[in-house]
């Protein structure tokens, strides 16, 4: 067997029969599907059963509800395929995604992850499409920092060599757990692709942890990429990482703002290159006359 698919099912009646449809319905064929009913308190076991009664390649795990990453962990155990992929239950793909994928697999028979192309927010004002290139990378710096995967650090767009999670899971109680995980898998680097085929529909969730994010929430995101930058062997004064300094750089503010709280991440001065906004530019200067402490007490402030 090919991929194995992990789908965590939570509370979503009304939006699982568009996920599994869509993954029943592709193009390719050499695939499980291991339906993960997380403790669901509606009548999702139900269905994730008769969807198993009907294609002996999907499975079904019942258990007490313990959380996505758990679910995902559940999932990761149980799997047999020589890649794993996960699905969201309140999202779905198009048609001929995992065909693409897998033949680009084939074709780059060394590959360890695989990108594809996301539209994030679909279904709302905010909506955007992730395209990337047809690309091997080097190493994993440089696909974390050129390749700006910290701003799309999705595990759903994502088929992975299933060995790579033989001592990484997802960490359960975490929010943001993608952001926690993927560098896991990347700090050892593995031979990364991203195509330009395919593509994964990630819908706007009015209860998702992006749209009700806490003060805490976002500190554990600070602390995820903190722990990143280590991991990935990332100084935070490097002139590659300028960029990446920058977007953990508005977290950070975020989380000064809410928790009044110092900063953690570490000061340094930034080129004025990074600023595409005029809002970004007086950030820059502010940070880069008057340091982070000053930036944060203004934050709280504004």
């Amino acid at each position: 067997m090919k991929l194995s698919i992990i789908v965590p099912v939570y509370h979503v009646a009304n939006t699982l029969q568009r996920c599994v449809d869509s993954i029943v319905s592709q193009t390719f064929t050499d695939w499980e599907l291991i339906l993960v009913d997380d403790g669901s308190p509606d009548n999702c076991g139900a269905i994730c059963d008769d969807y198993a009664e009907k294609d002996n390649r999907i499975k079904v795990i019942h258990k007490e509800n313990g959380g996505l990453s758990d679910a995902r962990n559940a999932g990761i155990k149980m799997a047999q395929g020589e890649f794993v992929t996960f699905v969201d239950s309140d999202d779905y793909i198009h048609q001929d995604t995992y065909e693409q994928v897998m033949k680009a697999a084939a074709e780059e028979d060394d590959v360890e992850i695989l990108e594809y192309p996301i539209v994030v927010h679909a279904g709302h004002s905010s909506q955007q499409e992730l395209r990337f290139s047809d690309m091997v990378y080097p190493d994993s710096r440089t696909y974390w920092l050129e390749g700006k995967a910290y701003t799309h650090s999705y595990a759903c767009n994502k088929v992975f060599r299933r060995y790579l999670f033989h001592n990484v899971e997802f960490p359960k109680g975490y929010k943001f757990e993608d952001v926690w995980t993927i560098p896991q898998l990347l700090k050892h680097d593995p031979v990364i692709m991203t195509i330009s085929q395919g593509l994964y529909y990630y819908c706007w969730n009015t209860e998702g942890i992006t749209v009700q994010a806490s003060g805490e929430d976002l500190q554990q995101l600070l602390h995820a990429h903190l722990t990143d930058a280590q991991l990935l062997r990332i100084s935070w004064d490097d002139k590659d990482a300028a960029t990446y300094y920058l977007h953990t750089l508005n977290i950070q503010l975020d989380v000064c703002k809410r928790l009044h709280t110092p900063p953690r991440l570490p000061n340094r001065k930034l080129p004025f290159s990074v600023a595409s906004t005029t809002h970004e530019k007086i950030k820059v200067f502010i940070l880069n006359t008057f340091g982070i402490n000053v930036l944060c007490k203004l934050k709280r402030i504004i």
